[in-house]
């Protein structure tokens, strides 16, 4: 993948969560806050591309005196993966209040391992500058391909991906299906087993989250 559309978070809570992450005897409440957190950071650096515009100059509510005040250019969309992606909201809508959220559903059929969708909530007109696709985790690819083929046929031209984990495999995957696609991640794992599964990785992320029966 090229390494310039790949971001890998440096920042040392980002590690130190992760690894807190990783541990399976972690709680689902537990699981939830550390999802929540490690978004929160993620999306930080993530929207640090977004750019400005100039709102105009404001006395009233100022101190001390006007200034020229400034808002994001960008009409953003939040695209949570379901289900494990939802773990991811609240960071989102935290960090942009006015986003749109928009739900796509695919899961992963056992033998194949090709994503299947399941659910399409994508209004039938585009109506933001940018989309931020929300997966915990990228393993096989197959789910984040389709997903930003998904919000491509829609009209989507301005796509990142921000996910906690991935493997090696799946971001080469994501790459040579769609090299625009800017990544933000906190870690890049070596392996994946017979059952798509990351390798050490988080485990299954929506099982986890939701306090489902999981491996």
């Amino acid at each position: 993948m090229s390494l310039h559309q790949v971001h890998v978070s440096q920042h040392p809570l980002v590690a130190h969560k992760l690894s807190l992450l990783r541990d399976k005897s972690v709680a689902p409440k537990q699981v939830r806050e550390l999802v929540d957190e490690l978004s929160m950071l993620l999306l930080t650096e993530a929207t640090a591309s977004l750019s400005l515009k100039d709102v105009g100059k404001v006395s009233a509510a100022c101190p001390l005196q006007e200034y020229n005040a400034v808002g994001l250019k960008e009409r953003v969309g939040l695209v949570p993966v379901l289900r494990s992606g939802l773990g991811m909201v609240n960071a989102g809508l935290s960090l942009l209040p006015m986003a749109r959220v928009y739900h796509l559903g695919m899961y992963r059929e056992k033998l194949t391992l090709q994503p299947v969708e399941y659910y399409n909530k994508l209004p039938e007109e585009r109506d933001v500058d940018i989309c931020i696709v929300l997966d915990p985790m990228i393993a096989t690819g197959g789910t984040s391909v389709a997903t930003v083929s998904a919000l491509k046929d829609w009209g989507a031209d301005q796509i990142q991906f921000v996910c906690i984990c991935a493997s090696q495999d799946g971001l080469a995957q994501l790459a040579a299906a769609h090299p625009d696609v800017v990544v933000h991640v906190g870690a890049i794992d070596n392996e994946i087993d017979a059952n798509g599964y990351v390798m050490p990785g988080i485990g299954d992320s929506g099982d986890r989250l939701y306090n489902t029966p999981y491996l």
